[in-house]
């Protein structure tokens, strides 16, 4: 087994690897969007990102990031003076995407600086194959090949039971999976091999390419019968949010998903957007939304929100004098606890003082 080594990461992928084989004590830097899993909160943070974009919406950060890009400017900021302390063996980036972590000059540049040069692992998937693949390179890499192998193996096993299920579907729901909000994108990369896997067609995305923008009459064409809001670098509530303003959209209630009810946010960076092993539970999260009928997906994790284009009345909701009252039936459909205090909430979620809560 290699010694171990200091290992700094500049990918929140690469973050999840590592610890998914054991190496949460090498870990000695990671970036500020690393939250997973939790045992990592506290370390020291060595890259941030250039723009306020907690503040802006999409189409503010979409043009901000073009802006910077077409001036040559990075989108993030590299702590050099705490990385020359940190002191790396190993350093964890990518040259995939400008967008997701500090890549190609910007990291070599950065090298130049340090008193010694450490190891860099490029990690740059663009198919599920390939996350494999980095896995089984950081594995090697950190004397973890072992762990990394067994992590890969039951990966594909759940995929391949996954897809052995869905292979027998009589029908495969038109899926559209929205990387980017405003302007729209459509998914590149493994997102669209997942949605394969799930047992859905999403002829708008690019298997193994980069995401592209497209135009909304291209959503429109395609009429999609499930439709997946996940913008890449959000979590759940931010989705939500930032989903908002869709339903002005042209065209948007004739959706074949927006009629049925089954335009849905996820938590992209949980299990979309980033490509480590918790690409497995976003392949089943998507079979569980285009077949809800045959995957069921555990209640106690709010991994995505059910938008509703027209609440029903005592099947939703009923009426307790003034106040709507959601029913347990919505709130289960609605797939993720908003922490309110709801009155029939099926997440066994409750406040100290229920009386505060009209729902």
């Amino acid at each position: 087994m290699n010694p171990t080594k200091r290992i700094v990461s500049f990918l929140p992928s690469a973050t999840e690897i590592a610890c998914a084989l054991g190496l949460q004590e090498s870990l000695v830097g990671i970036t500020h969007e690393c939250d997973y899993p939790p045992e990592i909160k506290g370390k020291p943070v060595v890259v941030r990102n250039a723009l306020p974009i907690e503040h802006m919406s999409q189409r503010e950060i979409d043009a901000a990031v073009a802006e910077r890009m077409g001036k040559g400017e990075s989108l993030y900021q590299i702590d050099e003076e705490l990385l020359q302390q940190l002191e790396p063996d190993l350093i964890l980036t990518q040259d995939l995407c400008q967008v997701c972590a500090p890549s190609g000059n910007e990291v070599s540049q950065v090298l130049k600086m340090l008193p010694r040069e450490p190891q860099v692992l490029w990690l740059t998937p663009k198919t599920l194959q390939e996350i494999d693949e980095n896995i089984r390179q950081l594995g090697q890499a950190t004397g973890r090949l072992t762990e990394a192998l067994e992590l890969i193996d039951s990966g594909r096993a759940r995929l391949q039971n996954l897809a052995a299920m869905t292979e027998k579907v009589s029908y495969r729901p038109r899926v559209f999976c929205m990387e980017w909000l405003d302007p729209v994108y459509a998914s590149g990369h493994w997102v669209p091999e997942m949605v394969r896997i799930a047992g859905g067609v999403d002829a708008l995305g690019s298997e193994g390419a980069d995401s592209a923008r497209i135009s909304w009459d291209d959503v429109l064409e395609w009429r999609p019968e499930v439709l997946v809001l996940m913008p890449c670098g959000f979590n759940l509530a931010q989705v939500v949010e930032q989903s908002a303003k869709l339903s002005d959209y042209p065209g948007w209630s004739e959706l074949p998903a927006v009629r049925e009810n089954r335009v849905y946010a996820v938590d992209a960076n949980s299990y979309f957007a980033r490509p480590g092993p918790r690409v497995v539970e976003g392949t089943e999260l998507l079979a569980h939304l285009i077949h809800p009928e045959l995957f069921s997906w555990p209640a106690s994790v709010p991994a995505y929100h059910r938008f509703r284009h027209s609440l029903k009345e005592d099947i939703d909701y009923y009426w307790e004098g003034t106040a709507m009252v959601f029913t347990a039936t919505y709130l289960r459909a609605r797939g993720y606890c908003c922490e309110s205090g709801c009155r029939h909430c099926p997440y066994g979620f409750s406040r100290p003082s229920p009386s505060t809560s009209r729902n």
